[in-house]
């Protein structure tokens, strides 16, 4: 347990009146209690961390490396990033064999290359996951937010429900009230940068 023990007489000439001096008692208390809480808080675990990144290798238990397998804190086979790496340096740099490699990496030749390829293309930074699913609005393209706007323009009462069905009865295309609300907005939003 965390407690403030004793304060300074210099600090104690400063203040003159007893409340001055609890005051000052108390803050210090205070901060020194929430700096030892602060380091009592429980960092969060490097497995969820790696999780959110999209870095966390769910074939770990494959990885036989003698580095990744010896029980130092170092190596850790649940950091993507860092197999590949290691995966790469050990053929680039130590001359070992592709296909050993990428065996006890717990990767395949073909997964091997890829990686090889993105790391001379893009270094270290194109060895970590990217997010994945769509990166953009891949049904709303330029031309239906078009069509959107003109259906907008010829009918103002129109919310986004109505668009988004309209889009179906039209095009065939399924979309979410909110992704065209969203689609609109961004539509907007580039315009008014533009200008």
């Amino acid at each position: 347990m965390c407690f403030f023990a004793s304060h300074s007489s210099a600090s104690r000439a400063l203040f003159v009146a007893p409340l001055d001096e609890r005051l000052l008692i108390g803050i210090m208390q205070v901060t020194y209690q929430g700096r030892c809480s602060l380091a009592e808080t429980p960092r969060d675990d490097k497995p969820s961390t790696l999780r959110r990144a999209h870095a966390f290798n769910p074939r770990s238990q494959t990885v036989t490396d003698a580095a990744f397998t010896s029980g130092t804190a170092f190596f850790d086979a649940r950091d993507l990033v860092q197999v590949k790496y290691e995966m790469l340096r050990r053929v680039n740099q130590d001359g070992e064999l592709v296909t050993r490699a990428a065996a006890e990496f717990g990767f395949s030749r073909p997964s091997f290359y890829q990686a090889q390829a993105v790391f001379e293309a893009e270094g270290l930074p194109g060895l970590v996951p990217q997010r994945p699913g769509p990166k953009r609005a891949h049904k709303l393209s330029e031309e239906v937010v078009d069509r959107l706007e003109h259906a907008l323009e010829a009918d103002p009462s129109l919310n986004s429900a109505q668009l988004a069905q309209r889009l179906e009865e039209e095009l065939g295309l399924r979309v979410h009230r909110r992704s065209v609300e969203r689609a609109l907005g961004r539509r907007k939003k580039g315009a008014q940068r533009r200008s």
